[in-house]
């Protein structure tokens, strides 16, 4: 086994033929009948975010909950989640024994250079799980790139309708929430708070994700709220300065802006909204008002006085009083010193739930692995909830309280935040409050909804 290290000094392995030349770790795992087959001592995972562009800060504290999760599996710091976890298959001692070794990349926001990121980590360090995200595109692109491979793909921040919808993949799993979702949680409370029969212009990031929450949300106002769309204008990722965008809501009759934008876009598109003086603002005989459909603690302390009074939606936030979220952000807290996204948290709980997947089947053999997560071994389902595709996967204890990696589609399940900006936080840490811990039967869909159809799992694809 050769081994060598990259420039940010995370250790890579390799096969060695016969004469010293190093092949791909991939080619050699053709013998054990699945891609990269662990070999010695150690299994590698591959983390693969953005540390560069609109949605950096989130890549960056993806990385240390990768980082965290790893220690953790590896017997290293208090065990976090391990010690909430409903299934007590990971003791500290690596997966199925194996120590766990990690190597990173920059998807830099753009789907082409994700997916060249992680087929990398793939051929060439031999990685058998991907994981990370922060931006929809890039996440259904290396998606599709890990079901061709053969290895699975353990979604990180990644909303969009279609990644468990029209671009699922039997290889692809998501824990994070998605755009129905947030639009299922924010309709009623969106609706008791600004009152029927608003207007709305909606900027809306032009990709995956920016199309499926402007339609999530359009759709819930419409039928909860009765809402009416005035405009929908679509806008470049990373644009910067948005104000040749938000001017003409000065004279167009709307009286709710949604920004359906994200991480560094969110920030800067709702700052110069409050700059151009909307909130100050009557129109229609409302007071206007701005709704930003999906949050992050870390786009909360960006937009600063900004985000006061405006609503939002999140997968999870570090203020919940259960006893795995406590775990998680005591354990992150005491290494980096402030407390965790739900960008954070939902990378952590993806390498846990990898991990105890492989041993429950056994397995790093992905098609083991894709049993397991989808719960043929012990099939659970969440109360309250009568439906023939409420089966799969039941967890509990990784900070969402009861949740269900449903078979039929690989999406989680589980109750959804609403949140709102505070209006006195005491820190850079709690300018979001939580306003309602939406049940998970409120967010509920079938596999067949509308706003999910086409697609097809299809089968699961061990590679070699």
């Amino acid at each position: 086994m050769s081994r060598h290290f990259t420039r940010r000094g995370v250790l890579r392995t390799g096969a060695v033929a016969a004469g010293g030349l190093a092949l791909p770790t991939y080619l050699r795992a053709q013998e054990s009948g699945y891609t990269n087959a662990p070999q010695g001592d150690t299994v590698v995972l591959g983390f693969n975010v953005p540390q560069t562009g609109a949605y950096a800060d989130e890549g960056a504290d993806e990385l240390r909950a990768f980082e965290l999760a790893v220690e953790h599996l590896n017997g290293e710091g208090d065990g976090g989640m391990l010690n909430t976890f409903s299934n007590k298959n990971l003791d500290g001692t690596g997966i199925l024994g194996k120590r766990v070794e990690y190597v990173t990349g920059d998807t830099q926001t753009k789907s082409d250079i994700a997916r060249a990121s992680a087929q990398s980590m793939i051929q060439r360090d031999g990685a058998i799980m991907i994981s990370g995200g922060s931006s929809s595109g890039p996440a259904v692109a290396v998606q599709a790139l890990c079901q061709e491979a053969g290895v699975i793909f353990m979604a990180g921040l990644t909303h969009s309708n279609d990644t468990t919808g029209k671009d699922k993949k039997a290889n692809g799993f998501r824990h994070f929430f998605n755009a129905y979702m947030s639009g299922a949680a924010l309709g009623p409370v969106l609706t008791q708070a600004y009152g029927e029969g608003r207007r709305a212009y909606h900027l809306t990031a032009d990709y995956t994700w920016g199309w499926t929450q402007q339609a999530s949300i359009e759709a819930a106002m419409g039928s909860i709220g009765n809402w009416e769309m005035v405009e929908n204008v679509l806008t470049p990722v990373g644009a910067g300065d948005f104000s040749s965008y938000i001017a003409p809501v000065l004279n167009s009759g709307a009286d709710i802006l949604v920004l359906n934008h994200y991480g560094g876009d969110m920030v800067n598109s709702l700052t110069q909204a409050v700059q151009f003086g909307l909130r100050d603002r009557q129109v229609n005989g409302h007071d206007f008002q701005i709704v930003v459909p999906l949050y992050s603690e870390l786009m909360a302390a960006g937009a600063g006085e900004a985000i006061k009074g405006v609503y939002g939606s999140m997968n999870w936030n570090w203020q919940l009083q259960d006893a795995g979220s406590q775990a998680f952000t005591r354990s992150f807290g005491e290494k980096f010193g402030f407390p965790p996204s739900n960008a954070a948290h939902t990378c952590y709980v993806q390498t846990l739930l990898y991990a105890d997947a492989v041993a429950r089947a056994g397995t790093f053999n992905p098609c083991g692995v894709v049993e397991a997560l989808e719960g043929r071994d012990t099939p659970g389902s969440l109360e309250g909830i009568d439906s023939e595709s409420n089966t799969g996967f039941l967890f509990d204890g990784l900070g969402n309280g009861q949740t269900l990696y449903r078979a039929a589609d690989h999406q989680c399940f589980k109750d959804v935040l609403v949140m709102k900006g505070a209006e006195a936080p005491t820190s850079a840490y709690d300018t979001l409050e939580i306003v309602e811990v939406t049940p998970t039967a409120q967010v509920w869909y079938e596999p067949d909804n509308p706003m999910f159809e086409g697609g097809d799992l299809g089968e699961c694809n061990p590679g070699a």
